[in-house]
């Protein structure tokens, strides 16, 4: 028997609706669920706005003709549950898988599109799936291939957790693996082989002394990394491995185009078999931006870089300014402590409902 479908009151407290997101497990690739509820609550909720459905995205947005149009963004899916679904509450704060990321922003921004009928600006909401995972089943991607029209606008705000600030521009991300051989042969006459994974010791070696930049761009400073996030090899307790795998992660600051970032690796691993397997590149802060530079000042915040990829990549790609602005801690996001504070829900929603209602 399939379960109920789930009824989300958009219009109740931005922290109870975030709490009612939670409660509806959306892990990668299994937001049907979470993206039905949302659907049919805009739509018998918010007869103001023109929805569209897209896979398991939901898109929704006014016409009313206002000089100018803001769009808020944010994924429906989260990482895998770590024992923390279904959202509890202790005292001022709400745990629970997403809760940062970034079921509070979803909630903040899905709130206000459905209880603003007569905004001062136009609004356009996108709730896309699978941003957690590779690039290639990005949703959003899917929304720009298939869509193109729903995603104009004259700035796109994304509901990443921030802490409440705005932190401008994202880092680049480039994975690749690099592999080293060896020969098989019994580990009791281990002479006859040669050892695949001690020969990844000089690529952990060059991780080791790797020295990260830190760049400054437009005020925003971008911390660099370059970090072995998997390595794979060995074929049984009495074999010499002739393979392994060492997989890599670049995050890399805006100011480096993909090519840069793959001649940069390059160099790192000169001499190894190095093989991509995927990249996305970074954004630049575009504070200078008139629509940017006037949300920033609604905020009353000084912004900061992003460390970590965002959909501001995408939209800086098609030409919008785009800028991360979310309630969540993302010092918080992905670990099985995930929360948010309630005050910080609030403030969000108070922040984004003052941009909204004087344009």
């Amino acid at each position: 028997m399939s379960a109920p479908p789930v009824t989300l009151d958009l219009l109740a407290d931005p922290v109870s609706l975030t709490a009612a997101l939670v409660d509806v497990p959306s892990v990668s690739g299994d937001e049907a669920a979470l993206a039905d509820a949302v659907q049919s609550a805009l739509a018998a909720q918010a007869p103001h706005l023109e929805l569209l459905r897209s896979g398991d995205a939901v898109l929704a947005r006014t016409r009313l003709g206002r000089a100018r149009r803001v769009l808020l963004a944010g994924h429906l899916d989260t990482v895998p549950i770590a024992d923390n679904v279904p959202s509890r509450r202790e005292g001022a704060t709400l745990y629970g898988c997403g809760t940062s990321d970034m079921k509070s922003g979803v909630a903040v921004m899905t709130h206000l599109a459905a209880a603003l009928a007569e905004p001062a600006l136009d609004v356009t909401l996108v709730l896309y799936d699978c941003e957690e995972v590779e690039a290639a089943r990005n949703g959003l991607g899917r929304l720009e291939r298939e869509h193109r029209d729903w995603l104009d606008a004259d700035l796109a705000l994304l509901g990443e957790p921030t802490n409440g600030q705005v932190e401008a521009g994202c880092q680049g991300t480039m994975r690749v693996v690099v592999r080293t051989s060896g020969r098989r042969a019994h580990s009791a006459r281990s002479w006859l082989g040669a050892n695949a994974i001690h020969a990844a010791a000089p690529v952990l070696a060059r991780l080791e002394s790797y020295r990260a930049r830190e760049v400054d761009i437009d005020g925003c400073v971008y911390r660099e990394g370059l970090q072995a996030v998997r390595i794979a090899g060995g074929v049984a307790g009495n074999v010499v491995p002739d393979t392994c795998e060492v997989t890599v992660n670049f995050r890399f600051a805006p100011d480096r185009s993909l090519d840069d970032a793959r001649t940069h690796l390059g160099k790192v691993f000169d001499g190894f078999d190095v093989t991509e397997t995927d990249a996305a590149p970074g954004a630049l802060p575009g504070l200078a931006e008139p629509a940017a530079a006037d949300f920033v000042a609604a905020t009353g915040t000084t912004p900061v870089a992003k460390y970590g990829w965002t959909d501001v990549s995408r939209f800086a790609a098609l030409g919008i300014p785009a800028l991360n602005f979310g309630p969540g801690d993302p010092n918080l996001a992905h670990t099985r402590e995930e929360s948010v504070p309630v005050e910080a829900v609030t403030a969000a929603t108070d922040v984004l409902r003052a941009y909204l209602g004087r344009g």
